[in-house]
């Protein structure tokens, strides 16, 4: 009787469908030294790619949506439309960003392992910790040093 939750997906009352064990029928092919390089510079540049998309997520992108919202303040002179106009455009700027990232982490795990790595999940959660605490460090920074807490135009 097979009852190691291993063997069974979890559940000792059988396989639930679709979690069996990879089993290939021949050893897959291992490239050479060359191929695993050029995977794993192409790795590199995703990761990099993530990363910058990353922090656009903590500046660029909301002030863009702001800009949008008041040109659509200044264009109708109706503080609503710019108010939705900023909602709106920051929702399909923050999610259009987050769509590519989680394509961008699904690429960066085939080609890790591609490079010989044993990726099994992504990296796109620690990498927004990360970038959360860059943001915020950037913005105190500006805030307290570059602004000045006593600056008379707050």
């Amino acid at each position: 009787m097979r009852s190691d939750p291993t063997d069974t997906g979890g559940l000792f009352i059988g396989r639930r469908p679709g979690t069996a064990p990879v089993r290939y029928a021949s050893a897959p092919r291992v490239h050479g030294g060359r191929r695993k390089r050029t995977d794993a510079w192409l790795a590199g540049a995703i990761f990099t790619a993530m990363f910058s998309l990353c922090l656009l997520c903590w500046g660029p992108l909301p002030i863009a949506a702001l800009w949008i919202g008041s040109r659509a303040n200044y264009l109708t002179g109706n503080v609503e439309a710019g108010i939705l106009a900023t909602f709106a455009s920051a929702g399909l700027l923050l999610y259009g960003d987050l769509a590519v990232l989680i394509r961008l982490d699904r690429a960066w795990i085939l080609v890790r392992r591609a490079a010989g790595h044993d990726q099994r999940k992504g990296t796109i959660a620690r990498m927004f910790a990360v970038t959360a605490v860059i943001g915020a460090a950037m913005f105190s920074l500006w805030f307290l040093v570059i602004l000045g807490p006593n600056d008379p135009n707050l």
